[in-house]
């Protein structure tokens, strides 16, 4: 089992950016957690962080036919982005949405997902937990052959 995670803009900025919604840690660290949740399920993991929404979406079409499940933390695009719901929609491939904040705690425009409607679930406001979420649910999805 593949999986590919893919984070949006500002991500790479964890551990500076607003640390009383983010937290300390950094994106090495989140890369770091993210490798030991998927060495512990015996899946293999690629990363990709990008804070431009077209390099995404490459990203995104790439993985058609190499990766089985796709975690997407679309950041800020989340709440602008057809192009990556589009994306999403043309490989078809299972992809479940990530939120280190809690979005429906925050400003309005963020309680809007244009990503979700591609996904089976969406988990935000856990933390780097959710990405073991995450990378759980796309486990049991497949695994369930569904």
């Amino acid at each position: 089992m593949r999986i590919l995670v893919i984070n949006g803009p500002n991500l790479n900025m964890l551990g500076i950016r607003e640390p009383e919604i983010y937290g300390s840690q950094t994106y090495e660290d989140l890369v770091s957690f993210v490798k030991d949740v998927c060495r512990e399920q015996n899946i293999e993991v690629e990363f990709f962080q990008s804070n431009h929404e077209g390099a995404i979406v490459d990203a995104i079409q790439a993985a058609y036919g190499k990766f089985d499940g796709i975690v997407i933390n679309p950041a800020a695009y989340t709440h602008t982005s057809i192009a990556i719901l589009d994306a999403l929609k043309t490989v078809n491939i299972p992809a479940v949405e990530v939120h280190l904040s809690d979005i429906y705690k925050r400003e309005n425009f963020r309680h809007i997902s244009y990503v979700a409607p591609a996904c089976i679930k969406t988990f935000y406001g856990f933390g780097f937990e959710g990405y073991r979420l995450a990378v759980l649910s796309i486990k049991e999805y497949l695994e369930k052959g569904a």
